[in-house]
Formats: structure tokens, C-alpha cells, sequence
């Protein structure tokens, strides 16, 4: 490796993606726009029996985002005020921010240092008698430890609610994320693994009085129309973004390969970098199968690293830089620093690296080669 390296590199190339679909995707936008019907309808469906199948979950509901995919499944399962739901301090805001919102309380506890995912013996400890559902999180695109989660859940009667936003064609012990627990929730954010054109989710459940359930409340609870059983929302896809994400799908096992592919060359690069001492790789568990949707490492002087890269023209980013028992809005719940050690030492110390599918050997290279200089200088 040599600092003579300067080739820039983004975190996340959507324009490389984007190109070869390009004439499909517009004849698939154009398609929606002749037939002048833009919010469900026979794309919103099609999709949807496209993705059960692709998850293998008999039920695939869309829905406006991964956010409102959380907030309809806890609606879903009546969890509101008074209720207490446990989950991870270390992800992104949706996963405490939709507790808050059905006025059910937050209970935070700790991560495996190994994985960044939620420590199932802490989830144990935290279950109560006001404990209406655990929101694991299957972080970065590696399913969290599910089976321990789901016997402690299970046998108290506890709603299992998987945040797999991040996580689409993640396996664990040969199983899809999402199709574990009681609901599975997604997201097609653009930068997704399989990302729409603007907000866009999905949620997988195995319970046919569930879906329905969801597919009700995503529509203002009315059935029929302006007839309301429950109070619900709009959590309804655009038949645009179904048209877009159909175009996208039949290619997610080769971009999700090509990820797996880019994070398995990073590993001799480091090395030959002399790099494997110097920083953490991610640990990918026998039983699971990483989908890469962030490629994150551990690194001391994150901050003077991050600088350097940056100078470089490498796209690196922070997920995430504050736990949620340490965010201002949490402040009500009583925590302090210190309270949950495995997830600050991460916050202060990860940092994503660029991943995507159609990123050449000469880019990693190049990431690398300014990583050596940044860790090294």
C-alpha cells in the first residue's frame, strides 16, 4: 500500500446501480403513470406476493417506510401506553422513536461487543410484567441472536417484533430475517440493499389475523371505505415505488452476493495493509448469513481517521454516533453514561467503510490504502 493512492471513493454509489436499470425503471415509472392509479393497487400487490416469496413468509404487507413499518406493528399488536418494550440502545432512531410514539415505554439494555446486535441474557433480565413485545435489531445486515430472544419472549407470551430494516435476505441458522419473530420490518430506503426511489417498507408476519390487522391500520383503519374500525394511518405505499422495487428485486441475490463478495476481499487487503492489528473487522456468527448492508470496523481516533479519509476522497460514516439511553429525548427514562458500556464503546469507536455492490477491487484498494496512511500518520 502507498499513500500515492488517491482514488476517491463514495460511501454508497446509487448512480452505479442505477445505470443499467435505467430503461427498465422508466419504463416501469411510465407504466404506473399511464395507468393513473398511484397509491396501491395491482403493483402494491404484485410486489407484495413477490416479496413473500423472496422472504418466505406468507404474508409480505407494504408500507410507507421502515419507521412506519415499527409503529403499524406495534399498533398492531395494541401496544401503547403503559406497555414497556425492549430493545437495543445502538441503532437507528426509528427502533426507540416508534415506541415513543404509541406512548409505550423504551426499556434499553446493552449489545455483544462482537456482533453490535442486542445481548439476549440482558433482554432477559430486562423482561417485566409491563413487557409487551422485545424489538430486536438485526444491525448492519447480521441478524441478531434470535433463538435465546424468542424463548424468552415466547415463554412469557411476548410479542417479538424483528427490526430488520436493514436486513433483507439475512439468514439465521438458514432462516430469513424477518420471518421469526411474531412481525418483521423493513426498509427500501435508498440506501438499502434493495432501496425505492424515496420512503418505502415492508413488514413479513406468518399470522394471517396480523396481516390483516396491518393491512387495515395502514389505511386509516377503514373497512370499507370511511367506514373506520380501528384509528390507523397512512402508512400506504406509492404504487411508483412498488413499479421501482420491482425492477430491483429479481437482482438482490447478485448485489447481495457481490456485498458478501467486497467484504471478503477487505479482509487479505487489511491484512497485507498490515491493518488487522490496528482495527476490528466484523465477526460474522457460523449460524448467520451477513448481508453487508453497512461494512463496519472498529478504530481507535476515530475522529483524526475519519478526517484523513475524508481528505482522501473516501466516503466513510457513523452508525451511530450517540446510544439511545444517552439522546436528549430520552432523558425522562434516568440513564447516565456508563449504564450500558458495550454500546458506548461502539458509538465512540465504529465506523463504515464503503461496501456496495459495484465497488472494483482498485476502490477498496484505494480505501484502504488511505486507512493504512490515516491509522498509521
Amino acid at each position: 500500500m502507498t499513500s500515492a493512492i488517491r482514488t476517491p471513493v463514495k460511501l454508497l454509489d446509487l448512480e452505479a446501480q442505477y445505470r443499467p436499470l435505467r430503461a427498465e425503471i422508466l419504463a416501469a415509472i411510465t407504466r404506473v403513470c399511464d395507468s393513473q392509479q398511484f397509491i396501491l393497487g395491482p403493483e402494491v400487490e404484485a410486489l407484495e406476493r413477490e416479496l413473500a416469496a423472496c422472504t418466505g413468509a406468507a404474508h409480505a404487507i407494504t408500507v410507507s417506510s421502515g419507521t412506519d413499518a415499527l409503529v403499524a406493528a406495534l399498533m398492531a399488536l395494541g401496544i401503547g401506553h403503559g406497555d414497556e418494550v425492549v430493545t437495543s440502545t445502538f441503532s437507528f432512531f426509528a427502533t426507540a422513536g416508534s415506541i415513543a410514539r404509541v406512548g409505550a415505554t423504551p426499556v434499553f439494555v446493552d449489545i455483544d461487543p462482537v456482533t453490535f446486535n442486542i445481548d439476549p441474557a440482558a433482554v432477559r433480565r430486562a423482561i417485566t410484567p409491563r413487557t409487551r413485545a422485545v424489538m430486536p435489531v438485526h444491525l448492519y445486515g447480521l441478524c441478531a441472536d434470535l433463538d435465546p430472544i424468542m424463548e424468552a419472549a415466547t415463554s412469557k407470551g411476548i410479542a417479538v417484533i424483528e427490526d430488520a430494516a436493514q436486513a433483507i435476505g439475512a439468514t439465521y441458522k438458514s432462516r430469513q430475517a424477518g420471518t421469526i419473530g411474531t412481525i418483521g420490518c423493513f426498509s427500501f430506503f435508498p440506501s438499502k440493499n434493495l432501496g425505492a426511489f424515496g420512503d418505502a417498507g415492508f413488514m413479513t408476519t406468518n399470522d394471517p389475523a396480523l396481516a390483516n390487522e396491518i393491512r387495515l391500520l395502514r389505511n386509516h383503519g377503514a373497512e370499507p371505505k370511511y367506514f373506520h374500525k380501528r384509528i390507523g394511518g397512512n402508512f400506504r405505499l406509492d404504487a411508483l415505488q412498488a413499479a421501482v422495487l420491482r425492477v430491483k428485486l429479481p437482482h438482490l441475490d447478485e448485489w447481495t452476493a457481490m456485498r458478501q463478495r467486497n467484504a471478503e476481499r477487505y479482509g487479505p487487503l487489511f491484512a497485507s495493509a498490515g491493518l488487522t492489528d490496528r482495527i476490528t473487522l466484523p465477526t460474522i456468527p457460523a449460524d448467520r448469513g451477513h448481508i453487508f448492508n453497512q461494512y463496519v470496523i472498529r478504530v481507535a481516533e476515530r475522529g483524526h481517521v475519519r478526517r484523513i479519509l475524508d481528505d482522501r476522497g473516501i466516503g466513510t460514516e457513523v452508525y451511530y454516533p450517540v446510544p439511545f439511553h444517552l439522546q436528549e429525548c430520552f432523558a425522562s427514562l434516568g440513564h447516565r453514561p456508563g449504564d450500558f458500556p458495550h454500546a458506548e464503546a461502539a458509538a465512540d469507536s465504529v465506523l463504515a467503510l464503503p461496501i456496495y455492490p459495484e465497488l472494483t477491487m482498485e476502490q477498496q484498494s484505494a480505501v484502504v490504502a488511505a486507512l493504512a496512511d490515516a491509522v498509521n500518520g
